[in-house]
C-alpha cells in the first residue's frame, strides 16, 4: 500500500479514470492499521497480541444497486473494482439518488495531547493490565474472577472517489475494559468498568480509584436486598443518560432504519413531539477530543453537529448520502465503517443530552419512594423497548437518598419514557466507553453523554413486588 498521499494520488486516479465512466459512482478506500490486544483472565494471558493490517475496499453504485468488494492485497485491485461494479451492475434497478456534498482535497489528523501508543512498549502496556489486575484481587478476598482487557488501534485510510474528493485522514483509539466478579455462597454479583480514550496513552494509566470501585460494587452488591419490581419514577446519572440516549433513541435515529422500515419512519415523523419543552438531543462527530470524533466520514462527508430534539421536538436524523438523497435531507457524515472489511453504513458518532437547569438535588424532590440508578452493568434494546441493567443503585424515600438495592432493570418504550421526562438536570458528564454494534460491525467507538435526569413511572425489575 502506498505510505503517501502523493503516490496513492497517482494510483487512485489513473484507476478511477480507468472505471468510472461504467457506473454512476465509484469509490475506492485504502487502509493502513496497526493495534495491540490484550486480555487477562486472573493471572491467565489470554490474548497477547501486536498486529498489522493492510487492505481496502470498493463500492460502486450503478442504477441504485451497490457492489462491494474488499481486498489486502493491491495487486488485486483492478479484479476487485470489477467485481464491485459487476455486483453492482447486477442488483441495479431503479435510479442513484446520492445526496451532494463539496469535493474535497485534504490531509487530516487526529491530534494527540499526550503519549502515542505506538510509542509504548508491548511490556509496559502488559505490566498495566497486571498492575489493575492486581488491584481488582486485592479489594477482598471475596474477589473470585477478574478480566482486563486493553486496546489501542491506529488507522489510516485514504478515500478516493468518482466525483474527485481525495481524503486522508488518520487517528488513534484506545480502550480498557475491567469486570471483578465477588462469590458469597451461592450469591454472585459483578462490577464493570470500561473507558476509552483518543487523546493520549496517559489517560489509561491513572484508573487506579475506578477500577477498585468495579469490585468494591461487586462485593457491596453480595449483601444488598434486591429492589421490589414495580413502577416507580426514577433519577439516573449522566452515564445511564448517555447510555439511554445512545441505545434507546439513537440508533431509532439512524435513517436507515427508518428508511427500511415505512412504520418506523412514520413513528419518527419531523417535527413530532417527543420530550418536554427543555429537551435537547445531539448527535456529531465534529466536537472534537471524543471517540465519536472525526473530520470527514467513510464517504467524505464532513463531520457535522445534527441536532435530532430540539425542544422536546423531533428536528433531525443521521444520514448516509443515500439516506439523505431519498429522504430529500441533508448528509450529516453519519456513514462509518469500522475497517476495510465493511461498508460504510449509518452509525452514531457523540450522541448526547444537553443539560437542563435544575441542580441534581432538587431532582428528589418530592418522591416519596423510587429509585436512583448510577453506572451500568449491561442492556439491549429491540426496537422502540430498551432494557438497561444499573451498575448500582438506592431507593429514594420522601426525597432522601436512602436504602442501596441490586438487580436494578430499567425498561419500557424509547417514545414513552422520553414523553415521562420530569426534570433534566445541570450536571454533564462524557462517557468515553462506547464501542457500537450495528450490522456485525461491533465495536465502533462512540462517545455518549448527557446529563441527571428524572423520570415517572419506569418499570423496576427485581423480587417480585
Amino acid at each position: 500500500m502506498p505510505t503517501l498521499l502523493a503516490d496513492a494520488q497517482n494510483l487512485l486516479s489513473d484507476l478511477l479514470k480507468r472505471y468510472s465512466s461504467r457506473v454512476d459512482y465509484l469509490m475506492i478506500r485504502l487502509e493502513e492499521a496497526e493495534g495491540t490486544d490484550i486480555f487477562l483472565r486472573g493471572d491467565q494471558v489470554e490474548t497477547l497480541s501486536e498486529g498489522i493490517s493492510i487492505g481496502g475496499q470498493i463500492r460502486a453504485c450503478h442504477k441504485g444497486g451497490w457492489g462491494f468488494s474488499s481486498f489486502n492485497q493491491l495487486s488485486t485491485i483492478s479484479d476487485r473494482i470489477e467485481e464491485a461494479i459487476t455486483a453492482a451492475k447486477i442488483v441495479g434497478e431503479e435510479e442513484t439518488i446520492l445526496a451532494p456534498i463539496d469535493i474535497v482535497q485534504a490531509v487530516c489528523d487526529m491530534p494527540l495531547t499526550g503519549s502515542d501508543p505506538r510509542q509504548i512498549s508491548l511490556k509496559k502496556k502488559k505490566e498495566l493490565c497486571d498492575r489493575y489486575t492486581e488491584l481488582l484481587k486485592s479489594v477482598d478476598s471475596r474477589i473470585t474472577t477478574t478480566s482486563v482487557r486493553y486496546g489501542d488501534s491506529a488507522q489510516r485510510v485514504i478515500l478516493a472517489t468518482s466525483e474527485g474528493t481525495l481524503i486522508e485522514q488518520s487517528w488513534v483509539d484506545m480502550e480498557m475494559r475491567f469486570a471483578a466478579t465477588a462469590r458469597n455462597g451461592e450469591t454472585v454479583q459483578t462490577g464493570r468498568e470500561t473507558t476509552g480514550s483518543r487523546k493520549a496513552f496517559e489517560d489509561l494509566t491513572t484508573l487506579d480509584e475506578q477500577v477498585k470501585e468495579a469490585a468494591q460494587r461487586a462485593v457491596a452488591a453480595l449483601y444488598l436486598p434486591s429492589v421490589k419490581g414495580n413502577t416507580y419514577t426514577v433519577v439516573i446519572d449522566p452515564i445511564l443518560s448517555g447510555l439511554f440516549v445512545h441505545e434507546a433513541f439513537g440508533h431509532l435515529s439512524e435513517a436507515d432504519m427508518a428508511y427500511e422500515n415505512p412504520d418506523l419512519l412514520e413513528v419518527m415523523t419531523i417535527g413530532r413531539r417527543f420530550g418536554p419543552q427543555e429537551l435537547q438531543i445531539f448527535d456529531g462527530a465534529a466536537p472534537q477530543g471524543h471517540r465519536g470524533s472525526y473530520f470527514y466520514d467513510d464517504e467524505g462527508t464532513p463531520a457535522t453537529t445534527t441536532q435530532l430534539i430540539e425542544d422536546g421536538i423531533l428536528t433531525g436524523r443521521l444520514h448516509s448520502r443515500e439516506t439523505a438523497g431519498k429522504l430529500d435531507e441533508a448528509p450529516t457524515g453519519n456513514a462509518r465503517c469500522l475497517s476495510y472489511h465493511y461498508p460504510p453504513i449509518v452509525r452514531m458518532t457523540n450522541t448526547w443530552i444537553k443539560p437542563g437547569k435544575t441542580p441534581v438535588l432538587d431532582l428528589f424532590n418530592g418522591i416519596k419512594e423510587g429509585v436512583y440508578a448510577r453506572n451500568w452493568l449491561g442492556g439491549m434494546t429491540n426496537g422502540e423497548m430498551f432494557t438497561f441493567s444499573a451498575g448500582e443503585a438506592w431507593m429514594i424515600r420522601n426525597g432522601k437518598i436512602a436504602e442501596p438495592v441490586k438487580d436494578v432493570t430499567l425498561s419500557g418504550n424509547v417514545f414513552q419514557t422520553l414523553a415521562d421526562i420530569e426534570a433534566i438536570g445541570d450536571d454533564f458528564y462524557w462517557d468515553e466507553s462506547g464501542g457500537c454494534g450495528k450490522g456485525g460491525q461491533n465495536g465502533l467507538p462512540v462517545g455518549c453523554g448527557g446529563p441527571s435526569l428524572r423520570i415517572r413511572d419506569v418499570v423496576v425489575g427485581g423480587e417480585a413486588a
